[in-house]
């Protein structure tokens, strides 16, 4: 085949195949830009324009809705309008070229598609992704409606190819996992120094109340401090007074058996109309009847979620509750003090006893940790990553591993630790030595 004379090449025909070439690259940019933008962009900074009056965020957040129909859309749309100017190109250069015009379109079009479709808009569209996202969302809408049939079609037949290979989709499912992307900025911008690792954990510890119970921060009722409600009224008032808790509870024959939470403040009370009555004096006190001045106690389930167990102090107006187990026995018990640490770390006061600190670091480069530290707490402290899906402890973890009660000197390497047995005191692993491996 040999190429026509230029009198008959550029003809009308020629300018029109090429001004067509030109307008399907520019609607390829376009799809490929609102493509990057729109999977790109901040749902919460889109939010934040909507809020401000912007239609055009507020579109781009309707249509993100449903990624799955908007990326069909899109992509059928950009490959239609490719294939449909490669064949236009193809047409193009044959009748100019002859037979070498196949190839020598295929260069020039992927050349054309690859800069101008594909490199530059999608450069763009990174750069100021809520910016385009805006902006182009109004007319995708509109492409997503028009082809939300054919899109319909195909992710049904897509869908029904891969549950022949065994893979199930949800389609409910979004792209746009709020909480994951937050965690994720969080992290980054704590590995690259722009936010400080306590306001990290403070946020993180924020968002994760939803996902933790109350059995994971409660106090274990071998280090709850109860009262005997049959004890003489002045040997509880001493103890009561001891303490450095408010609320106590109080229990009858056996420490299971809660009867009632006393409160500092009520037992006061009731001492001081005791001890200025008409005929008050300190002898008066023998005969207050404590159980009548003590609250009724409040039991939640072991398994009640942060969030909601927060939401119920508030709505209660109370700081204090019993955990108990499916079977109803005594767990130990959670206050709201307790919630709020996993937020923001440890709070003391002046009435708290000094501890020790749980964790050490030894001469040898060790961790010396006591086993009843919370595997969240060293994580959060050491910025490891052990697992705390089958143990809340650190020593429950070790038990877990070994699938038995290890001997003091023992010695376990498990998920890039070396975790050494230092202290056991009967059935429980007091103090534990652990190095990153």
């Amino acid at each position: 085949m040999t190429a026509p004379d230029a009198a008959t090449a550029y003809d009308f025909a020629f300018w029109l195949t090429a001004g067509g070439i030109v307008a399907l690259l520019v609607i390829s940019a376009f799809f490929s830009g609102s493509e990057t933008a729109l999977t790109a962009a901040s749902r919460p900074s889109l939010r934040a324009r909507a809020d401000r009056g912007d239609r055009g965020a507020g579109a781009a957040l309707e249509i993100t809705e449903d990624s799955e129909r908007l990326i069909g859309s899109l992509l059928l749309g950009n490959n239609v309008v490719n294939i449909s100017a490669a064949a236009l190109a193809t047409a193009l250069f044959t009748r100019l070229f002859g037979d070498s015009g196949v190839a020598l379109a295929t260069l020039v079009m992927t050349t054309l598609v690859l800069i101008f479709s594909e490199v530059l808009p999608k450069t763009y569209a990174i750069t100021l992704p809520e910016v385009v996202a805006a902006r182009v969302a109004r007319p995708v809408r509109l492409l997503t409606r028009l082809l939300a049939p054919i899109v319909s079609l195909v992710r049904l037949l897509v869908r029904g190819i891969l549950w022949l290979f065994g893979v199930r989709t949800d389609p409910e499912k979004q792209v746009f996992r709020i909480r994951e992307e937050i965690a994720g900025a969080l992290s980054l911008g704590q590995s690259e120094g722009t936010v400080a690792k306590e306001d990290r954990d403070r946020l993180l510890g924020a968002l994760d109340l939803g996902n933790r119970t109350v059995e994971e921060v409660m106090r274990h009722r071998s280090q709850v401090e109860m009262i005997d409600a049959e004890a003489s009224p002045d040997a509880i008032l001493t103890s009561v007074l001891a303490s450095p808790h408010t609320r106590l509870p109080l229990y009858k024959g056996e420490r299971e058996n809660v009867v009632g939470v006393i409160h500092a403040k009520d037992l006061l009370r009731a001492v001081e109309k005791v001890v200025r009555g008409e005929d008050g004096n300190l002898a008066s006190v023998r005969e207050l009847d404590v159980l009548k001045i003590a609250m009724k106690p409040y039991f939640v389930p072991e398994t009640t979620p942060l969030d909601e167990q927060m939401r119920e102090f508030l709505k209660r107006r109370t700081h204090f509750a019993l955990v108990v187990d499916e079977y109803g026995d005594l767990r130990g018990l959670v206050t709201l003090e307790d919630i709020l640490e996993e937020i923001v770390g440890e709070i003391t006061d002046e009435f708290d006893i000094a501890r020790e600190s749980p964790l050490k670091r030894t001469e040898t480069g060790d961790f010396l940790v006591d086993g009843t530290m919370t595997i969240r707490d060293i994580n959060r402290a050491m910025d490891w990553q052990l697992p705390d899906d089958e143990a809340n402890t650190v020593a429950g973890l070790v038990i877990h591993e070994a699938q038995m009660i290890p001997t003091e000197g023992q010695v376990f390497s498990f998920h890039g630790f070396r975790f050494e047995v230092v202290t056991r005191k009967e059935n429980r692993i007091a103090k534990l030595k652990i190095r990153p491996l």
